[in-house]
């Protein structure tokens, strides 16, 4: 009996294995889509191939390599039918549907929005999410592929930028950067921005800091300056 615990055990622990990293190099093949940017194809595909890992992995009554197989298939077909629909506009349409304006010239499209089958209470909330109150302030709003609204507010509306108001639109010096993390000089940083350890010592002494250990963050500003987090009461 101890014997065949011993062997399940294993079996399990050799199963789950696999199928993880099978799920992370898929991972890394199938592409770097954030969440955000999932369409609803990608995302029940994701799904899917995570809950065939997960059977794989749990369920011992499951051949191993028929699951895997399937596993591995599956991954396969999302592949292809990427590829297809970056090369074909017709395909890409019927996988992942076009765009959808919900309001147009402040007007609601009652057919688009029951077309997407949306309530208006969903697309209030979406505009709420945007701090949009009041539909009479949208121009145009359009509701994209992986479920996100977009919104193009009418002028009156709209932000004032720099160009508006005539402030100094020069490009700033640096990107902001992490230069110290938890007492440590992040080199690699240093080395792209073409700056030197002197040039940190530098910066630090005129803030009254004598050494690195002494800082917890340290984050290089668009200016030029160093932004210091010190550590406090010994942490």
């Amino acid at each position: 009996m101890k014997n065949l615990f011993d062997i399940h055990f294993w079996e399990m622990i050799i199963r789950t294995t696999v199928s993880f990293a099978t799920l992370l190099l898929l991972a890394r093949i199938l592409g770097k889509k954030q969440l955000s940017q999932l369409t609803f194809f990608h995302y029940i595909t994701g799904i899917t191939i995570g809950s065939i890992a997960s059977e794989i992995a749990a369920q011992k009554e499951t051949p191993f390599i028929d699951g895997y197989i399937a596993l591995i298939w599956w991954a396969i077909l999302t592949l292809v039918m990427s590829y297809i629909t970056l090369k074909s506009t017709k395909a890409r349409t019927l996988v992942d549907d076009n765009p959808t304006i919900v309001i147009k010239d402040g007007e609601i499209s009652i057919k688009s929005i029951k077309k997407a089958r949306l309530h208006m209470d969903d697309v209030l909330m979406m505009l709420r999410e945007q701090s949009i109150f009041s539909i009479q302030d949208v121009h145009y709003a359009v509701l994209e592929t992986n479920g996100k609204l977009s919104v193009f507010k009418k002028v009156a509306q709209q932000e004032a930028t720099k160009l508006d108001v005539k402030a100094d639109v020069s490009l700033p010096t640096y990107m902001p950067s992490e230069i110290i993390s938890d007492g440590v000089i992040v080199y690699k940083n240093l080395e792209e921005l073409d700056l030197t350890e002197e040039w940190v010592m530098k910066k630090l002494r005129k803030q009254g800091v004598d050494s690195v250990e002494e800082v917890y963050y340290a984050q290089l500003q668009t200016n030029g300056s160093l932004y210091v987090s010190l550590r406090k009461n010994g942490i």
